[in-house]
């Protein structure tokens, strides 16, 4: 995404903590026409978050846009886990993170009358089954955006990505098992309910274009909020089944 937005001639700034992988997006960017820096960044520390804020400013003048996207999840049945202490990873990254880039930017965000675009998750909206501690960080971070959107009154825009299953990343590879541990390798593999990756980013940079507050990847995910007050029961039965048929 950054890569296709770099090529639009939108300013990028990456931030995470390997330098040297930000660093050969950059070059892809500049190598293209784009305009792009990288930051070291913790973004489960508040200081790495406002140092963040400061290299773009300096190096652009300001900050028209915050792309929340990192974030980390989890595949296991909550009464299999042992040790419920990654609980709070998964909390200071997906969550607390976000508060501390949000933080860091909103003045600047507010100057420009800019946006915060956060890519999330139906699990935002509702529980999901092996993924207790992943579902409530997301639903921390929709609620404190929800918040800010009422209290700030339009000074600053908000829109919503909500995902599905993507294809084409490592979330899953890098999610963590009921020991505490990455799943690596031994992830389940995707089926066809799942989406390309090219499709989603294409699909959020469209939405971001067009004024969006929200967009569901894919459409079908829109129906969870009626479904889950009207066909509860049923959904639920669905939302078990499509986890146990993963590695079909």
């Amino acid at each position: 995404m950054a890569k296709k937005l770099g090529s639009a001639g939108t300013n990028i700034v990456l931030a995470a903590r390997t330098l040297e992988k930000l660093e050969q997006i950059c070059e892809d960017i500049q190598g293209n026409g784009g305009s792009a820096c990288a930051v070291s960044t913790d973004i489960t520390k508040k200081d790495d978050c406002k140092n963040l804020v400061h290299r773009t400013v300096n190096n652009f003048g300001g900050i028209d846009m915050l792309i929340l996207n990192a974030g980390i999840s989890m595949w296991a049945p909550f009464e299999e886990i042992k040790d419920v202490s990654f609980f709070k990873d998964i909390m200071d990254i997906n969550y607390m993170g976000s508060v501390h880039c949000v933080h860091a930017a909103l003045p600047e965000l507010k100057k420009s009358t800019g946006k915060v675009v956060a890519i999330t998750t139906a699990q935002a909206i509702m529980g999901f089954p092996h993924h207790a501690g992943y579902s409530a960080a997301k639903h921390a971070l929709h609620g404190f955006l929800e918040t800010l959107d009422i209290e700030l009154e339009g000074s600053v825009e908000f829109m919503n990505a909500y995902l599905g299953w993507i294809k084409g990343t490592n979330l899953r590879r890098n999610a963590f098992s009921a020991d505490g541990e990455k799943i690596g390798g031994a992830h389940q593999s995707h089926n066809h309910h799942a989406i390309e990756l090219e499709r989603c980013t294409d699909s959020i940079i469209k939405a971001i274009q067009s004024g969006k507050k929200k967009i569901y990847i894919p459409g079908k995910l829109r129906l969870i909020s009626f479904l889950n007050v009207f066909a509860r029961k049923w959904l639920h039965k669905k939302m078990l089944n499509a986890v146990r048929n993963q590695n079909s």
